[in-house]
């Protein structure tokens, strides 16, 4: 019953440890490695604020009581990527199962905020 209980949680952090194996990296990348020029925006100051910005909502992703505001940023945040992504002919798949898998992470692991109680 406790190896079910263990490997139950294990299972139930998965995506949302997947997902921070994601945004991690990258937020880290847009802080130190700011001068970057093939991205729509090139002033370093914003892209170390949106790093800044992606690694609080990842932070209030992976707490439980602030899990629907990370998750709201982060949704958000890769939304915008899909629309940067589809205006400069990139792919944007990828970013949009993301977005999906953020909001699937998050509700594997509180399934009562998505769920209206009547």
């Amino acid at each position: 019953m406790k190896t079910e209980k263990i490997l139950s949680k294990i299972l139930m952090w998965l995506p949302s440890l997947i997902i921070t194996l994601f945004f991690i990296p990258n937020a880290l990348d847009k802080i130190f490695n700011s001068n970057q020029t093939d991205k729509i925006v090139a002033n370093s100051t914003i892209m170390i604020a949106t790093g800044i910005f992606l690694l609080i909502s990842t932070a209030l992703f992976l707490y439980n009581k602030t899990i629907l505001v990370g998750t709201i940023l982060l949704a958000c945040y890769m939304t915008f990527i899909v629309f940067i992504h589809m205006y400069k002919g990139k792919p944007y798949e990828v970013a949009i199962l993301i977005v999906m898998a953020t909001i699937f992470a998050s509700f594997i692991r509180k399934p009562n905020l998505y769920i209206q109680n009547k």
